[in-house]
């Protein structure tokens, strides 16, 4: 089965990936780097994940980073020793594709250097989190990226990081107005983590299609969310990677025949990080307000950044295209709690665009700015549903809630988060089990 984000990520996938696994042989990442975040609480314990899968935090699921997964070998060795540390097995069960585009110290220097530009030069910034990912993934596309395969081979990375490096710093030192990098430490630095990841390698696609055909469950672990796909999110505001449930596919080496059941994530209201419209969006700064007290009680800021996300009421319009890009089998809606005590809860079911009625996110970012949200209001409710596990342990007017949402985006709910716990989760329907 594949978890997908569908709004503009931050759903909560890595708590509901960490719930599956439980009935899970293997997890398996297929796009991003690490500037996706997983946060999970296990027995009140709080972990963040950036690159390795969330299943690591159970005792025998195997992991696996795809090939479409862009990789800093650095932060990589860096996360596996924090996990080591707070007494997690991982390298014997992390698995590494060989054909993994590598993220350098060049990269993170241009991605710094290209936002800073935009902001200087009064083009807006997009809001990238700095770590290396977009120019990473153009060298894969431009076909000049160096890969996780080239570390076991000195000379030939050498050669490769000698031309890359001198594309790059032509750019940094030039248009860019940048510091420029020398060969030697990128170099040395990459051989001596070589030694730590080569054991990790592996065929990736191969080693899953062998565990799937021995019977085991897999599931497919997507980071970011659908609204912020390269080919299919709000554009030019979007992540350098497909964060669809398709590129599952693509990004691990298996075929779509594999992709049983989409598990789309999203929370009972909206988030975003960084620039781009946002239809829905409340102020968050105002003691008092709806936004200020989704921001606070939601604890919105983002595992990587920092960055405080800007919040708004649950857009079933976007998750309306979001269900179909990912044909969408059943959804789980996370962070329920959060609306607790509010007197009034709002759901948007359309937009007007420029005096005409919509009932979809259009596809131009453009157009999405001119969007003016049309809501539906329905009652709030006072009791707590924090950790509620059954669904007739919710207030009425929760259920009513969902039930609602459910007609409007024409999917059913198949799982309720109810807190950041693992146990804090209502299953309606299983996805392993149907």
């Amino acid at each position: 089965m594949v978890v997908v984000g569908t709004q503009w990520g931050d759903e909560g996938k890595g708590k509901v990936v960490d719930w599956l696994t439980e009935h899970a042989q293997g997890v398996a990442r297929f796009q991003g780097g690490h500037n996706a975040g997983h946060t999970l609480v296990i027995r009140g314990v709080k972990t963040a994940l950036q690159l390795i899968p969330s299943g690591i935090m159970r005792d025998g699921v195997k992991c696996y980073i795809g090939n479409g997964v862009v990789v800093d070998p650095a932060h990589l060795v860096s996360e596996i020793a924090r996990l080591e540390k707070a007494g997690l097995d991982v390298r014997s069960r992390l698995f590494i594709s060989e054909s993994c585009p590598l993220i350098l110290p060049f990269h993170v220097e241009v991605d710094k250097a290209r936002e800073a530009l935009r902001e200087n030069s009064g083009a807006g910034k997009i809001g990238t989190t700095g770590k290396g990912i977009g120019p990473a993934y153009e060298d894969k596309v431009a076909r000049r990226a160096l890969r996780v395969q080239d570390l076991k081979h000195p000379d030939r990375f050498a050669k490769k990081l000698r031309d890359l490096l001198a594309l790059h710093n032509e750019a940094l030192g030039g248009y860019l107005k940048a510091s420029t990098l020398e060969f030697e430490p990128i170099f040395e630095q990459a051989m001596k983590l070589a030694e730590e990841l080569k054991p990790m390698m592996a065929d990736v696609g191969y080693m899953i299609h062998k565990s799937q055909a021995a019977g085991d469950n897999l599931l497919f672990e997507g980071a970011q969310g659908t609204l912020l796909d390269v080919d299919h999110g709000t554009y030019p505001f979007v992540t350098s990677s497909n964060c669809v449930a398709g590129n599952a596919a693509a990004g691990s080496g298996v075929g779509p025949h594999l992709l049983h059941y989409i598990l789309g994530i999203t929370k009972a209201y909206t988030t975003r990080v960084g620039s781009g419209p946002f239809p829905t969006e409340l102020p968050i700064d105002d003691e008092g307000t709806i936004g200020y007290h989704l921001s606070t009680v939601g604890q919105e800021r983002g595992t990587v950044t920092g960055r405080a996300r800007r919040c708004g009421w649950l857009d079933a319009a976007a998750l309306k295209r979001a269900i179909i890009i990912n044909g969408v089998t059943g959804l789980c809606i996370t962070k329920l709690d959060v609306l607790d005590g509010l007197s009034e809860i709002k759901v948007c079911v359309g937009y007007t665009l420029r005096g005409e009625p919509i009932d979809i996110l259009p596809l131009d970012a453009d157009d999405i700015q001119f969007c003016e949200p049309q809501y539906e209001t329905f009652p709030g409710w006072t009791q707590s549903t924090f950790g509620v596990t059954t669904w007739d342990g919710l207030p009425e007017n929760a259920r009513a809630y969902l039930k609602r949402v459910e007609e409007i985006i024409g999917a059913p709910i198949d799982m309720v988060s109810t807190g950041p716990d693992r146990d804090h989760t209502i299953l309606l329907r299983h996805p392993f089990r149907g």
